[in-house]
């Protein structure tokens, strides 16, 4: 039995086939609420509200072992992802959604994901660890600009429609809200929101400036702070800070980290990572993070005995792992997808910043490297590319306005492995499409 009117019975008997109390145990689980919670409602200990429940399960796994062969094999194939919500499987078992179904789910081994807000109510997943692992990228890519959200949590392989703005408002989040209504990381938020800002100016900043975004109290607890942070350096003649990647503030002849670090290996010979690494801030200062980007270039590599050279001297290039691959990408037998987020820079025609699983997974392991593929029409060609800086996609603007999507609305980008070739749909649900009337470019029919 299958039909979706027989599954379909174990919702509409619920009323007629559990009584009052059991009804009322299985949906107070559902709400959030602790045995306790649901035993004190109803008069009844921890022990026995846990009776109940468990006692009802195995009723309704009866039921739908009757009525629906291999909806166990279904429910967990649902789940594979890190996050999916009991919506979605529930559709999947050609059910409707209700709470009974977090039973069944439970029943074929499915838990909800954990998050720091403990397990996410609404959601679930045969690996509950993954949605954890995947915030903890996103607070690692921190700090953000607040419209930059969706694209960071994107690039983290956060699954969308997530209720993002809950977990972030939790108590035990990571990121909190700066003054600017910008994503900062709790632990740091006062240097990340003094980043931010300077981001934002663009220019050298007297640490008064910083007391608001900051939200610090003294002029010298700005100092102080910022002298942590080796993303930040103060031009001690003028008595303002400035980012160190800002390399148009110093006096260095290089353009890029990249091009001080061949030079100094070139001169200097092969060097530990600590030795090359003081030696390039001395000359061009970067970031730390930045510095390691580098290391992925196919003109630096590493010596039998760990030291940083050259590989036209016979240094073996880093070989990198394959990183998590996010949950907006895909791949089936040659063709590989990819999920973007229509944002205000898609739209003006910006390149789209990826995660490295897509340029791992096309055999880009260095930097810097390209592939090219043709796409129908007069259109110019996709391209994908691995710098030292991180992964990229060409522009999709054109793409975007023929389509007719807008801010909000999501690409569906198909690379074909086998022929090179590309095509680029929309891919919003229909009822699910969340393109923004106001920007005047709506989803076709």
């Amino acid at each position: 039995m299958g039909d979706e009117w027989t599954v379909e019975l174990l919702v509409t008997s619920w009323e007629g086939t559990f009584d009052e109390r059991e009804r009322a145990v299985v949906e107070g689980r559902s709400a959030g609420r602790t045995l306790d919670e649901v035993g004190a409602t109803l008069g009844l200990s921890r022990e026995r509200a846990r009776q109940i429940q468990k006692e009802v399960r195995k009723r309704l796994v009866v039921m739908a072992d009757i009525l629906q062969d291999g909806w166990q094999k279904t429910a967990r194939a649902a789940g594979e992802g890190m996050a999916v919500s009991r919506q979605t499987i529930a559709a999947e078992l050609k059910m409707t959604d209700h709470p009974l179904v977090d039973e069944l789910l439970i029943a074929a081994g499915l838990d909800a994901p954990r998050t720091w807000a403990g397990g996410l109510r609404g959601w679930w997943s045969t690996d509950p660890t993954a949605l954890g692992r995947a915030l903890g990228r996103l607070v690692e890519s921190a700090p953000f600009r607040r419209d930059d959200l969706r694209r960071a949590a994107s690039e983290a392989g956060l699954p969308p429609g997530l209720p993002l703005a809950r977990l972030l408002a939790h108590d035990g989040s990571r990121l909190a809200s700066s003054p600017d209504g910008h994503w900062v990381r709790r632990r740091a938020r006062g240097r990340d929101a003094a980043y931010l800002w300077l981001l934002e100016s663009g220019r050298p900043t007297r640490p008064e400036e910083l007391l608001v975004p900051m939200a610090a109290t003294t002029v010298a607890a700005v100092k102080e702070a910022l002298r942590r942070d080796d993303r930040f350096r103060q031009i001690r003649s003028e008595g303002t800070w400035v980012l160190t990647e800002w390399t148009h503030l110093h006096a260095s002849p290089y353009a890029t980290a990249l091009e001080a670090m061949v030079a100094v290996v070139t001169e200097s010979g092969p060097l530990s990572r600590a030795q090359l690494f003081a030696r390039v801030t001395e000359l061009h200062p970067v970031t730390l993070s930045r510095l390691k980007q580098c290391l992925v270039s196919s003109l630096l590599g590493e010596t039998p005995d760990g030291l940083v050279d050259l590989a036209s001297r016979g240094a073996r290039p880093a070989a990198e792992e394959e990183p998590a691959r996010p949950d907006s990408m895909a791949i089936a037998g040659d063709v590989l997808g990819v999920r973007i987020p229509v944002t205000r820079d898609v739209l003006r025609g910006s390149g789209v910043s990826v995660h490295s699983w897509l340029t791992w997974r096309l055999g880009l392991r260095h930097a810097p490297m390209s592939r090219v593929f043709a796409t129908a029409g007069d259109h110019l060609p996709i391209t994908v590319r691995r710098g030292t800086g991180g992964a990229q996609l060409s522009s999709l603007r054109r793409h975007a306005l023929e389509l007719e999507v807008g801010d909000g609305c999501v690409l569906a980008v198909l690379l074909r492995l086998d022929d090179d070739t590309a095509r680029v749909g929309h891919g919003c649900a229909p009822a699910a499409c969340l393109g923004a009337p106001s920007s005047g470019l709506l989803r076709k029919p």
